[in-house]
Parts: structure tokens; sequence; C-alpha cells
């Protein structure tokens, strides 16, 4: 069973800065697409960023471009997304996720397999 653990969330004033990391113990999705969503209490899921399978292309959400860089090592079987110049707005819950094909669109519908998620809060 494929599985995806997130870790790296956590507190930060705006302004500042976090890493989260996903991990997938025991199962590879080197030519799989992954990506990142979160979602805030009483909104929709929102599309953060993605990643081809071999990481030659990424895509990322209009509210993070050029704040945020979705990365991944294949060979350690890891995925990252750095979060600069972070917002209060950017609090919510982080989801890594994975897809069967090569290349996911922005869409949670493009994805098979999810984590359980990661708590990121930006205080003012």
């Amino acid at each position: 069973q494929a599985r995806l653990v997130e870790s790296g969330g956590g507190s930060v004033q705006a302004g500042g800065s976090l890493k989260l990391s996903c991990a997938t113990p025991g199962y590879t999705f080197a030519g799989n697409c992954m990506g990142w969503f979160r979602q805030a209490p009483g909104k929709e899921r929102e599309a953060i960023a993605s990643i081809s399978g071999a990481g030659l292309s990424t895509s990322y959400g209009d509210s993070v471009k050029g704040r945020f860089t979705i990365s991944r090592d294949n060979a350690k079987s890891t995925q990252t997304l750095q979060m600069n110049n972070l917002k209060p707005e950017d609090t919510g819950m982080y989801y890594c996720a994975a897809g069967r094909t090569d290349w996911c669109r922005l869409d949670p519908a493009d994805y098979s397999y999810w984590g359980q998620g990661t708590q990121v809060t930006v205080s003012s």
C-alpha cells in the first residue's frame, strides 16, 4: 500500500519560511507526478504546486508563484515544498499527493494517493 507522509509544518510569523517534506516509505513514485494542496477551515482544497515524474516540469498556483518552490529527489523518494515570504493567508493543512501518470494538472482529480497532511500556521 503506497503511503505518503508529510513533515515540516509548524507555526511561523509572516515573512518567514518553512520547508515541507513528503516521504513515501517503501514505495517509489519516481515516474509519477506529485503535488501539494492546502485546505483552510471552511474553504475548498486549493492546488499549490505540481511536479512531473522526473522533476523536469513544475506548475504553481497563482497565490504562491514566486514564493514557493517544489522539488523532488527520486533517489531518496522524497519531495519538498520550500515556502518563503509566508503570509497569514497561507495558513492551512498542507497535503502531499501523487498521481498515476508522469504529469498532473493542478487539479485534485488527477491525484490518486494522498497523505494525512501537516498544519502550517502563519501569524501576522
